[in-house]
């Protein structure tokens, strides 16, 4: 099951980038040691997230999304007074015709398109977790 995940912020920009970037590594890795689900590819905007995920068939992605954001969110307690985070997600199932490559490159384009860098590659909050293939 591949996913392209974005959760949007509450009318805000988070608070660090850094530390968001840093609180997904950990909330991944764990994801990928105890309970097999993968992320691949990612980009963090100043408001919300693009994931690139994989789970096995028990995989609920809702459940998820809800323990990334509540670990996201614990990171900036001390700054935040308020909901960090607009409830749901949007997600798309990529089809055996798409290619994670080609919504790859979308996604690693808004950093440009956002006016943030002038090239993808020099945006530092993106990376890669795991390599997901399309096996």
């Amino acid at each position: 099951m591949f996913l392209v995940t974005i959760c949007t912020l509450n009318r805000q920009k988070f608070p660090s980038l850094e530390i968001v970037q840093e609180a997904l590594s950990r909330y991944a890795t764990r994801g990928t040691l105890q309970f097999n689900v993968a992320v691949g590819r990612y980009v963090i905007m100043p408001d919300h997230l693009h994931l690139f995920v994989r789970g096995d068939d028990n995989f609920i992605l809702a459940n998820w999304l809800k323990g990334l954001k509540r670990i996201v969110s614990a990171s900036f307690r001390k700054e935040q007074n308020r909901s960090l985070w607009q409830p749901g997600f949007f997600d798309h199932l990529l089809r055996s015709d798409e290619s994670y490559s080609q919504k790859w490159e979308y996604v690693r384009e808004n950093p440009v398109r956002a006016g943030l860098v002038n090239r993808s590659e020099d945006w530092p909050y993106q990376g890669e977790i795991v390599v997901i293939d399309r096996a």
